[in-house]
């Protein structure tokens, strides 16, 4: 995608270059059991807490590293597609009559304490709405690449951001509130569903931003939403099961098909428009 020159937020914290405090424990399985539960975290990431607040164990010594200059590159990538999608985002809103706040964003390595708990780089890039920052390991992209077969490409990443900014937007909208209270009178099979419908328009606000982004900007170069398209079918919640434990439960999805979020980011996308993105219909 076309992002060199153009505006950066500052809107972002970066901490590769920090370590120390608690580490977390539990590598290994461990690790792919928490990259199940909570690829692309979202609402759900405050499911980990448990898990990661028992893993967290062992003390560490803090320590400060320059970044590599690919870490700084990575950086101003990130930086660009942040203010991208704060002034699509404003921009719709004031649309729609509504105020826009921005949320945060913090880069991380290994594993960091937000206001929804401790997480490591295992849960993968997530929105915490209890302190509204999003938060992502960038080892993450290469992981979704040569473990679950996504393309790669600095589209993925414009991808995974923009879903992750999409969960914000559903906060500010009290999509999120919504849906949480509707859960609690759920049984799990139901309230999953919800969880479901709550991702899959995270999916479709981030094909509405690319939409928006490349009317706007002219973002968009041959192969970035293929590169998009590719990272939501290696992470829908029936292409994970399937490679990591054989088979498919339906009653378990938490975040939507393959087809599913491929379906509604294109949705997305192509329509421009964001009445087109009630994902709750037919959820009983």
């Amino acid at each position: 995608m076309k992002w060199i020159g153009r505006r950066q937020s500052d809107n972002m914290e970066d901490r590769r270059g920090l370590s120390g405090g608690k580490a977390v424990v539990g590598g290994g399985i461990i690790g792919i059991i928490i990259l199940l539960i909570n690829v692309f975290g979202g609402e759900n990431a405050q499911q980990l807490n448990p898990i990661l607040e028992q893993l967290n164990q062992e003390s560490t010594p803090t320590e400060t590293r320059a970044l590599t200059p690919e870490e700084v590159k990575e950086g101003e990538f990130v930086k660009t597609l942040l203010a991208d999608n704060e002034d699509i985002w404003t921009k719709i809103f004031e649309e729609n009559n509504l105020t826009f706040e921005a949320p945060k964003l913090v880069l991380f390595n290994g594993q960091v304490q937000t206001a929804c708990g401790g997480a490591s780089s295992a849960s993968g890039p997530f929105y915490c709405p209890g302190d509204k920052v999003i938060y992502m390991d960038m080892s993450f992209f290469e992981e979704l690449r040569t473990r679950f077969g996504a393309e790669g490409g600095d589209f993925a990443v414009a991808y995974v951001l923009a879903h992750e900014f999409g969960h914000h937007i559903q906060t500010l909208l009290g999509t999120s509130d919504k849906v949480r209270q509707l859960q609690e009178n759920r049984s799990e099979t139901e309230g999953n569903k919800l969880s479901v419908a709550l991702e899959l328009q995270a999916d479709f606000y981030a094909g509405l931003w690319t939409h928006y982004n490349e009317k706007q900007n002219a973002i968009l170069e041959p192969g970035d939403i293929e590169e998009a398209l590719s990272a939501a079918n290696a992470v829908g919640d029936d292409a994970i099961q399937k490679k990591m434990q054989g088979q498919v439960v339906p009653d378990s999805f938490t975040h939507g098909t393959s087809e599913q979020r491929m379906y509604w980011f294109n949705r997305g996308f192509k329509t421009g428009d964001i009445r087109k993105g009630d994902t709750f219909a037919g959820v009983d």
